[in-house]
Order: C-alpha cells, then sequence, then structure tokens
C-alpha cells in the first residue's frame, strides 16, 4: 500500500495558536484529501447497558481536541501528517436515535414475560446492528484504500466490529491488542447479538479468531473465562487483578509491558476502551470500574508495541462519555489519549 502525496499545512499555520472555533479535530485546518490520518466518528451506543452517554463521545472529544497542544514529548509532531475527523453518518445517528429506547424497552423487561412487543424490539436493534457494521465496514474499508491510516471512535464498544473486519481483511495476520474493563467475550448480553459486552466474541467467532491479547479486565463472567481458557492460546488475558499485584510485588510495569506486547504479531490493531484506565480518569463512561490502567502506563505500553519493532495499522477509541453537566474532564483525557494513539501509530510506520 502506497502513501499518498499529501500537501503540506497551510505557511500561515501556527500550531501554537489557540484553535479556532471552526476549525477541526486538534484545531488543524486541513482537508481529507491533505491528511493520512482519517478518523470515523460512529455516534452509536444502542446496547449500553448501564448509562448512556457515549454517542456523545466523537462531538465531546472534538471540542476537548482543542485544547491539545499538538506538540507531543513522547511522538513529537503527527499533526503535520494531516488528521481529519469525518461528519458522522446521517444514517448512524438516525439509527442510534431510532435504537436505543427501542434497547431500553427490552433493558427494562429482563426478567418479565417475553412479549412479542420485547421481541420485535429485541431484532430491531440486532437489525440496527447489523446495518451499522456495514456501514463502519465501508467507510474503513474506503479510507484503508485510499492509503490512509484509520482511526475509529465510539461510541459504544459495540461500534468497531466492522473496523476490525475491514483492517483483518487488509491485514489478514494481524494481532489485536485490547485494553478494556471487561472481556467483552459474551455470545449475546441482554439479548443483543452486537451488544457492547460481545464485540470480542463476535470478532472471534466470525472474522477468523485472530490472536487477542487483553490488558486490563477486571470484570468478566465464569463464562468468558472458560471461553479464554478454551481458545488454544488465541485469547491472552492479563487481568487487571493480576498486572495490580505483580506490580505490588515489585515487577516493574516496563517488564510486564514487554511480556504483553511479546504475545503479539507484528501488525497490531488497538482497541482501546476508556474504562481499562482507573475511572478517576473517566468517571462518566458507560461501565466504570475500580483499578485500572494509569495514563502513563496505557502510553508505555503503546510505546513498548513502537519500541518492539511492531506497527499499528490502526485503532479504535471508544466509550468516552461526557458529564450529565457537560463535565468535560473525560473528554480532555479522551482526546490526549486520542493524540497519543494517532502518535504512536504513525512512529511505528515510519
Amino acid at each position: 500500500m502506497s502513501t499518498p502525496e499529501l500537501p503540506a499545512l497551510p505557511e500561515d499555520f501556527d500550531p501554537a495558536a489557540p484553535s479556532a472555533a471552526d476549525s477541526g479535530i486538534f484545531g488543524l485546518p486541513v482537508r481529507p484529501d491533505a491528511s493520512r490520518f482519517h478518523l470515523i466518528p460512529v455516534p452509536f451506543e444502542a446496547t449500553t447497558s448501564y448509562r448512556p452517554g457515549t454517542a456523545r463521545g466523537p462531538e465531546a472529544l472534538l471540542a476537548a481536541s482543542h485544547q491539545v497542544d499538538l506538540y507531543d514529548l513522547e511522538t513529537e509532531r503527527p499533526y503535520k501528517q494531516g488528521i481529519f475527523l469525518r461528519e458522522p453518518s446521517a444514517e448512524i445517528v438516525a439509527m442510534n436515535a431510532e435504537a436505543r429506547p427501542l434497547a431500553e424497552q427490552v433493558i427494562a423487561a429482563i426478567g418479565t414475560e417475553d412479549s412479542e412487543e420485547v421481541r420485535a424490539a429485541r431484532d430491531r436493534v440486532n437489525e440496527c446492528g447489523d446495518r451499522l457494521n456495514a456501514i463502519v465496514r465501508r467507510e474503513v474499508e474506503r479510507a484503508l484504500a485510499g492509503g490512509r491510516v484509520v482511526g475509529t471512535i465510539g461510541g459504544d464498544h459495540a461500534v468497531p466490529f466492522g473496523a476490525i473486519a475491514a483492517h483483518l481483511e487488509r491485514f489478514p495476520k494481524l494481532g489485536i491488542l485490547h485494553i478494556d474493563a471487561h472481556a467483552d467475550l459474551r455470545p449475546a448480553y441482554e439479548g443483543f447479538t452486537w451488544s457492547h459486552a460481545s464485540i470480542f466474541y463476535n470478532v472471534s467467532t466470525r472474522l477468523g479468531a485472530p490472536p487477542i491479547v487483553q490488558v486490563g479486565i477486571r470484570d468478566l463472567s465464569e463464562e468468558e473465562h472458560e471461553f479464554i481458557e478454551s481458545s488454544n492460546g488465541q485469547i491472552r488475558l492479563n487481568s487487571g487483578p493480576e498486572l495490580s499485584r505483580q506490580k505490588l510485588e515489585g515487577i516493574a510495569f516496563s517488564d510486564l509491558a514487554e511480556r504483553i506486547v511479546a504475545d503479539l504479531p507484528e501488525q497490531v490493531y488497538v482497541s482501546f476502551d476508556i474504562d481499562g484506565l482507573d475511572p478517576t480518569l473517566c468517571p462518566h463512561t458507560g461501565t466504570p470500574v475500580p483499578d485500572g490502567l494509569s495514563f502513563a502506563e496505557a502510553t508505555y505500553l503503546l510505546r513498548e508495541v513502537v519500541d518492539s519493532g511492531r506497527r499499528i495499522v490502526g485503532f479504535d477509541l471508544c466509550e468516552v462519555a461526557p458529564g450529565p453537566e457537560l463535565d468535560g474532564w473525560d473528554a480532555m483525557v479522551g482526546a490526549r489519549l486520542l493524540y497519543k494513539l494517532i502518535g504512536f501509530t504513525l512512529l511505528s510506520q515510519r
């Protein structure tokens, strides 16, 4: 795959100046044809089971990104290669508006008689999930075919299935670095086939069982644990309790990161659920769980992928949710994590 020739930023662009209100992601005045990195927003959260808000993640990240300094001490100047945030799909926005109330109806009926109305609502949510996967896959495939590097922004953690499918088609030997508080290996959850709690069950069973290295998992069912145990090493679990215990026993996180990355193949897709971080960094995410990675540990892990000589070919960042009072902390953390993901991805491809 050749890298397209990209026009430079405008000569008068000042990366240290305040962002204009109408500027793009990270305040950049770049067009899609001038951007090596394309971000695809997916404001969809139909199956969020605890509390909603992640559908507002892309718009919250856009607003918070204007506060991020463009010179990064670890990755230097990723903005120079052009970063473009696409407009959300109007069809996805409309589907979310339809599917979320239907999902709430299904969730509210759990434990009661499964009526025809509830079954119809559940079926429609699953149909929306099918359609969502097709739209996202098509958009990511187009961007990859154009020589772009692609990141997908949720929404809940169900949304990147199509993105992962598109990346696996182009990079069939890739492995997935999955950072999360949850294993997301349920065959279905609350009746939803395309649940945020089922993303990696679906990836494992529908997309050829690529290697998956999970980091920071603190909540999982016994069935999910058995699924991991029966995967013959396809899924490697580095649980939150295990990592915390090893750190408390004096093992350096640098050694743990090296061991984690050693299980990944040469090409890596990063799937990052923000609740993989300590919940003090993402208090309004859909399903926060105590403990989790620090911001420094998360970025160190990304750095270790790059330093090992592996290549990050794409990523998703999901479950960023602004607070009910438009609290910007979650988005501020998310925007900085997004810039690190972009920076390390580009750094790995030099």
